[in-house]
């Protein structure tokens, strides 16, 4: 439905028109349209949604969004959403918002969904314990198939994920899992623990988000379970977080590797200030670091006075190393977030960027060297000065851009940090420095 439509059809208090539409929506199509409209519209339209379509179309919507909704609605209507949402859904709702504002709307639930919330807001952000929901099938050892299905029917729309059912003892230990599938397949007089399989690979509450999606990339699971310190199972977390995540971690390095200062709101939700101060920083930092390459030039005015020539070819040589040492940065980093590469692989990856760089420098070199000749009608030691210059600086830039990223990764560090912004910076230092040596070796200055 066309959002200028909606706009008018609720001015015009066509209510029971719109309220037929929504109906008819898919609840995804319904968020991402009526998230668009002016605060008092967008609270209209969503009042003219039925109690259980509300709730799924609250999910669907922008976070920043959510919050400013839930703040506006009334005591009744914030208590519905809250308690029929799913308990991970709801803690990241209340994770950015102001104290005050969680505490009243909290005290309006009920006191288990009350403490449910609390308590996934007690684990770190980003962590696998703030991720996970609570709402997940649990079926204790010795309970037989015909047992375990009645107990699944009683709380069939209370559960996340109904792929998998996690079984534990009387202490919520963990023991093992069962699918759906096998209990509906085998005699329901079995016992779950003769059907029931290992589980191979488990979360713990303090796992990093990433972690948590490699684990899930890895494996290929739909559903795993979250236990604590002690092996007891707390949670689950499904495939729909993950992919979430992946999303939002992409999202970060590439902001990052473009000198930008990660933040969770989408482009249009941010304000001038707030692309002010992602951009600034590291502008900033950035145009520090470049008056070092200023500082080499100067201290090479003679020899660029008595062959200025050589200034016009400064920013091809400084452009090629640093689209060089870009290509093997995001290479790596891409490389060290799927595990491909590691510390102790540093001398393999060096091996084989000194290669690359020795074989795209001498290509690029040659290449340039004809066209300098040919079709710029330089002298043949200025197109040599150019062309050694240029070899040189892309191998250095090669190992530069693969090395850095694994050495940001072993202290610690967000290798996308050492991607293209700070790795160019250094290159086109230090392909300066190789040129002005060159041209000083083979002019004689």
């Amino acid at each position: 439905m066309e959002l200028e439509k909606l706009k008018e059809m609720l001015i015009n208090k066509k209510l029971a028109d719109v309220k037929k539409i929504l109906q008819e929506m898919n609840e995804y199509d319904i968020a991402s349209t009526i998230e668009e409209l002016p605060s008092e519209l967008l609270i209209q339209a969503f009042r003219l949604l039925s109690k259980d379509q509300a709730v799924d179309v609250f999910v669907n919507m922008d976070e920043e969004v959510q919050r400013e909704l839930i703040a506006s609605l009334t005591k009744a209507e914030a208590k519905h959403i809250i308690e029929d949402m799913f308990t991970d859904d709801a803690a990241d709702l209340f994770e950015e918002m102001p104290a005050m504002l969680v505490t009243s709307l909290l005290s309006n639930v009920d006191k288990d969904t009350r403490n449910d919330i609390n308590k996934l807001l007690k684990y770190p952000e980003n962590s696998a314990g703030s991720l996970m929901a609570i709402e997940y099938i649990h079926l204790k050892k010795g309970l037989t198939i015909k047992k375990s299905i009645e107990r699944i029917r009683k709380q069939a729309d209370d559960f996340v994920s109904y792929d998998s059912c996690f079984v534990t003892d009387n202490e919520r230990k963990l023991l093992g899992r069962v699918s759906v599938k096998d209990l509906l397949i085998n005699d329901t007089r079995i016992l779950i623990d003769d059907i029931m399989e290992e589980c191979r690979h488990t979360l713990s509450t303090l796992m990093d988000q990433e972690d948590v999606a490699k684990c899930f990339q890895d494996y290929n699971y739909s559903t795993l379970p979250v236990v604590d310190s002690e092996g007891r199972l707390v949670g689950v977390i499904t495939i729909d977080d993950i992919v979430d995540i992946m999303e939002e971690e992409t999202t970060e390095d590439m902001e990052k590797m473009a000198a930008i200062l990660p933040t969770e709101k989408s482009y249009l939700k941010m304000s001038l200030w707030d692309i002010y101060k992602s951009r600034m920083p590291w502008l900033l930092f950035l145009m520090i670091s470049a008056t070092f390459t200023g500082g080499i030039i100067s201290n090479y005015e003679s020899a660029l006075a008595s062959y200025v020539i050589l200034t016009s070819f400064i920013p091809m040589i400084m452009g090629t190393g640093g689209n060089a040492g870009g290509q093997a940065s995001v290479t790596i980093i891409r490389a060290l977030s799927l595990d491909e590469v590691e510390f102790k692989d540093t001398f393999k990856v060096l091996l084989k960027e000194s290669t690359v760089g020795i074989i795209c420098g001498l290509t690029l070199a040659i290449c340039n060297f004809f066209k300098l000749l040919l079709f710029d009608k330089v002298t043949f030691i200025v197109a040599l000065i150019v062309c050694v210059s240029l070899f040189l600086t892309v191998l250095l830039a090669k190992i530069i851009g693969a090395i850095l990223p694994i050495l940001a990764d072993k202290l610690k560090l967000d290798p996308a940090v050492m991607a293209n912004p700070i790795i160019t910076t250094i290159v086109d230092a230090g392909s300066l420095i190789v040129y002005f040596k060159i041209a000083s070796l083979l002019l004689g200055l």
